[in-house]
């Protein structure tokens, strides 16, 4: 009897889940410069740094182009190496066109001033909502920690308990986990906890996914903001 109810849990946790397994895996691509600089002093020289997350939200090699609004302020090269020429502003941007000719690109504003000057972002935060018909909702924020990032889920957590197999992901894909870092089995439903995870940065991932592992379902998600 006992096997039977489970048989029957088994299948109808399948057939209510079905309509997810099929979701397109797609996302937009997405080109970021990863740099946290505000001000470059006059006169100096800067590296700058990117990442790119193709269609799947899988981090690519690729070579974009480098550009300044003002040149006679900025100027940068093909490989991101700035100079800064004068005291002003300029915007820099990196553009990358994909194989189906999508112009995929960030920009970000620097000041030349008498000195370079770098705020390091220290926290994100972002809602965890359901997809499914299980109870999962809360709230949540992302601090770096040197070399790590923890992330703290905050007291108005609640997940179903019903869930088989729950396990929570950093993706860069909202729906799917193909190329993402798994954090671990889900094993608080209900209230605040942490997570601390190694070598990882505020900027390199942008969603938190949950998941039913054993069946390969969403469960829900929390964009980082």
């Amino acid at each position: 009897m006992k096997n039977l109810l489970l048989y029957t849990a088994i299948i109808t946790l399948l057939s209510s889940c079905i309509g997810d397994d099929f979701i397109d895996d797609r996302v937009d691509p997405v080109l970021r410069i990863t740099d946290e600089i505000q001000s470059l002093e006059v006169n100096t020289m800067y590296q700058f740094n990117f990442a790119y997350f193709n269609n799947i939200g899988a981090e690519e090699s690729v070579n974009p182009s480098w550009s300044s609004s003002d040149s006679s302020i900025i100027i940068i090269d093909d490989n991101g190496l700035a100079t800064a020429i004068a005291l002003g502003e300029a915007i820099i941007t990196a553009e990358y066109v994909d194989e189906e000719g999508n112009i995929i690109e960030d920009i970000v504003s620097i000041i030349v001033d008498t000195s370079t000057v770098i705020e390091v972002e220290e926290s994100k935060s972002g809602v965890i909502a359901t997809t499914t018909f299980y109870d999962l909702s809360g709230t949540f924020t992302i601090d770096s920690n040197d070399d790590d990032i923890i992330i703290n889920v905050a007291d108005d957590y609640e997940a179903s308990t019903g869930l088989p197999g729950l396990y929570l992901y950093l993706s860069n894909n909202r729906n799917s986990i193909a190329n993402a870092r798994e954090i671990g089995k889900v094993e608080v439903f209900n209230g605040a906890h942490t997570y601390t995870v190694a070598d990882a940065g505020l900027n390199d991932y942008s969603f938190l996914v949950y998941f039913c592992k054993p069946f390969n379902v969403k469960v829900g998600d929390g964009e980082i903001q």
